[in-house]
């Protein structure tokens, strides 16, 4: 029985795999360049105490936190290629103007792994290039989306994207085929279920330990769904 209904085993096994070798590489890249960035051993010192953790278990964290650049723009990556490997989808990778197209559909978007992720200016050169790609003749009558896959406030919304200029003052004008979409309601729309992304969410522990060398027990997994409840509606 396959892990999911709406992408093949072979892609997501595919994807899960290559978020792992990245986190993997990163760590043994940081573990070797800890100490060449200059650790701040003031801010060090006093974090530790007031926390307070032990030298080893900071060390740790900070390894994680030199790691978490790598990690989002990993997992960004990762939904574009899952979001890319359903039915009627394609990953248009890292040459195609945007991320992910369905002709059927008449959908093209760009996908971004979290609201705060996309600075403002970079946010007027998403709406510029959906734009752009709207004017083409194989684009025509489509539906350009800008993909905010973890929302602010848990929120739902397909709206008109409509991102503000700091050098003008000025929003980009309403169009109704520019919008912003929030993770969840996008993947129901490219998988064509409401729960598309939960499902995705919930499965990750079985892929991952089917697979990889790692565990993690039932009450684990269990614990880290809240998380996934703290992030995204599951209504």
């Amino acid at each position: 029985m396959p892990y999911l209904k709406f992408i093949s085993d072979k892609d997501l096994c595919s994807a899960v795999t290559k978020i792992i070798k990245i986190i993997e590489v990163a760590e043994r890249d940081v573990e070797d360049k800890l100490h060449k960035n200059v650790v701040d051993p003031f801010s060090a010192l006093f974090h530790g105490v007031t926390h307070p953790i032990s030298y080893k278990k900071w060390i740790e964290q900070e390894k994680a936190r030199q790691t978490q650049k790598t990690m989002q723009n990993a997992i960004g990556n990762f939904h574009q290629e899952i979001l890319g490997s359903m039915p009627g989808w394609m990953n248009l990778g890292a040459s195609g103007g945007l991320d992910v197209v369905n002709k059927k559909m008449k959908i093209i978007a760009e996908v971004k792994n979290k609201f705060n992720t996309t600075k403002g200016n970079h946010k007027i050169e998403i709406y510029d290039a959906i734009k752009a790609k709207l004017k083409l003749d194989e684009y025509k009558n489509y539906m350009g989306y800008y993909v905010e896959i973890i929302s602010q406030g848990k929120k739902k919304y397909d709206k008109p994207f409509i991102p503000p200029d700091n050098k003008t003052g000025k929003r980009r004008p309403a169009r109704n085929k520019i919008r912003v979409v929030d993770g969840v309601s996008f993947y129901a729309i490219a998988a064509g279920g409401k729960n598309a992304l939960q499902e995705l969410f919930e499965i990750l522990p079985r892929v991952i330990t089917d697979n990889h060398k790692y565990k993690l027990s039932k009450k684990e997994a269990k614990e880290y769904f809240e998380l996934y409840k703290i992030a995204f509606s599951t209504e």
